[in-house]
């Protein structure tokens, strides 16, 4: 798994592939987790959040962030939305999102 090498605890990638709020995390996961969540949720974020996230990361960090969320949200629309096959023989990389 691309998290896990990259340094992100096997539990905190098992709890955000469940739909589930991550435990254990360091205080860098917790403010991109909180800013991800709330930006997703609402289409936006608060003052706070947005204090602390341009604190950690800056105003360039939150451009790269919220970049990155946009682009796999569209992918992923995208290829929802025309129904974007499994390869044959491949099993699906991650159990059904729960709804």
């Amino acid at each position: 798994m691309l998290a896990v090498k990259a340094g992100v605890k096997p539990e905190i990638v098992e709890a955000t592939a469940e739909g589930r709020r991550p435990q254990g995390m360091g205080q860098d996961e917790e403010i991109a987790c909180d800013f991800v969540t709330e930006s997703l949720a609402t289409k936006g974020v608060s003052d706070k959040t947005y204090q602390r996230v341009t604190a950690k990361y800056g105003e360039q960090g939150v451009v790269d962030i919220t970049g990155i969320v946009g682009y796999y949200s569209l992918l992923a629309m995208q290829m929802n939305v025309a129904r974007t096959p499994i390869p044959d023989g491949k099993p699906l990389p991650l159990p059904g999102f729960p709804l």
